[in-house]
């Protein structure tokens, strides 16, 4: 009878145990899986183990940040691509459960994350945090330009990214500072000689090949695959600001080299003219940012930020160059409107367009229109007291970032005479005619 009654408990028991475990899982699957998203199942479920890690690691990633107060936005082209395709749906409703993971899940080695340098300080309480998480990490440290000058060739490092790696997935935070131009300036990644080179696949990282500089973004904060983080507001301005980004640092030791061999101008009128050129500047970078015109540094005014790091005092205009594909009806209206009215008006917009505007008192504003064709760059030229025109071809451009910082530098029509400081036009045009005489054709 005693027998009888053990084996009874025991199957009691075993009954009790199968119908909990039971429970546990229809508890799991029809209560905790709405509670938290369709995210979980379908991350746990049909996405792939490599799929779901990338989710969870960017998950764990984002709650060290959260448990620092340390606030990042995301600017992973892969992803800011596909978001900016369902863009209006995800704006709209921030707070609904993803129905699937389609953002975070797709395979990529790297997630790419921004952090504003003064937004953070304290590295070390982080570092702690992440490795009693899992995580590896590697800090990329460099000079900092910002202290650079013709005085004083700064040596002090500041950090330039950081590689946060788990399991098979890797977070590249990159660190953004701002600049005195009002911009967002990144570093290029350059690994010191006793780093592991293995650590992640660095030439697939998209930011750190070279510097770059940016705008500052609003930011909004929306619910991607259930996990809330903070994007460009604009996704697409913010991709097609990445494909012309590349930052070219001023040449701080050849612009104090030509210094010492030509003692820069110091006196009231060149620091007058300065000020007044690179308040012109901006005023027409506004404005053409504006109107969506891309546009460059030339002429003078490209040739006094390469070799010396400022604007040429004797030169008296600001020049910018513009591709004619880029032009537009609304140019003129819009400088008149921004206070610049326009002073002349050469060629046409089929052939040797210039147009000039009138800056405060004799600064003047030269836009010159370039035009491509199969394997060359042209522009023409007008001189305003004779009427003379010309026509100088030059070899295809180095593209860099449009605005205060040059996009376009061509060879120099001057040759080894822009090394000189020469201040009438009439020497200019000498020199340029007898070192390139070939490459000048003129046509009228």
């Amino acid at each position: 009878m005693q027998k009888i009654n053990k084996n009874a408990v025991l199957a009691l028991l075993s009954l009790t145990s199968l119908v909990f475990l039971l429970f546990q899982l229809y508890y799991y699957k029809f209560y905790l899986s709405q509670k938290n998203g369709a995210v979980f199942s379908k991350v746990r479920g049909s996405q792939s183990g490599q799929d779901s890690t990338r989710w969870h690691v960017v998950r764990k990633f984002l709650g060290l940040l959260s448990s620092h107060n340390i606030p990042v936005y995301l600017i992973d082209p892969l992803i800011l691509g596909l978001v900016d395709k369902d863009f209006e749906q995800i704006r709209s409703s921030p707070d609904s459960p993803s129905p699937e993971c389609r953002y975070f899940c797709a395979p990529r080695d790297f997630t790419t994350f921004a952090l504003l340098d003064k937004t953070w300080k304290h590295e070390v309480g982080l570092f702690r945090t992440a490795e009693k998480m899992g995580f590896q990490w590697l800090k990329i440290i460099n000079k900092d330009p910002r202290l650079d000058g013709m005085d004083d060739l700064s040596g002090i490092e500041i950090p330039l990214h950081y590689i946060f790696k788990l399991a098979s997935h890797a977070i590249h935070l990159v660190v953004f500072y701002e600049r005195s131009g009002n911009y967002l300036w990144h570093g290029p990644l350059r690994l010191k000689q006793h780093m592991d080179r293995k650590f992640v696949p660095f030439r697939k990282l998209h930011f750190g090949r070279y510097p770059g500089a940016y705008e500052k973004p609003e930011l909004l904060l929306v619910s991607i695959d259930d996990l809330k983080v903070q994007i460009p507001k604009n996704p697409s301005s913010f991709l097609e600001e990445m494909s012309h980004s590349r930052f070219l640092e001023c040449r701080y030791r050849e612009a104090r080299a030509f210094f010492q061999l030509y003692p820069d101008d110091a006196s009231l009128d060149a620091v007058e003219f300065r000020k007044k050129a690179k308040s012109l500047l901006h005023l027409a970078a506004l404005t053409l940012n504006n109107l969506g015109v891309k546009f460059w540094l030339s002429s003078g005014t490209c040739l006094g930020w390469y070799r010396q790091c400022n604007v040429i005092p004797h030169s008296k205009d600001v020049d910018l160059g513009v591709f004619i594909r880029d032009y537009k009806a609304d140019i003129i209206p819009a400088f008149q409107k921004a206070g610049l009215p326009l002073k002349h008006k050469f060629g046409k917009v089929e052939d040797s367009l210039e147009l000039s505007f009138q800056g405060e008192d004799d600064v003047k504003l030269d836009i010159f229109f370039f035009y491509e064709e199969d394997d060359h760059i042209w522009n023409g030229g007008t001189q305003a007291k004779s009427g003379k025109k010309f026509k100088c071809t030059l070899g295809l451009p180095c593209c860099f970032h449009p605005g205060a910082r040059c996009l376009f530098f061509p060879a120099s029509p001057l040759g080894s005479s822009s090394l000189l400081p020469l201040k009438h036009w009439s020497k200019l045009f000498s020199f340029w005619q007898q070192l390139v005489m070939l490459a000048l054709q003129l046509v009228w």
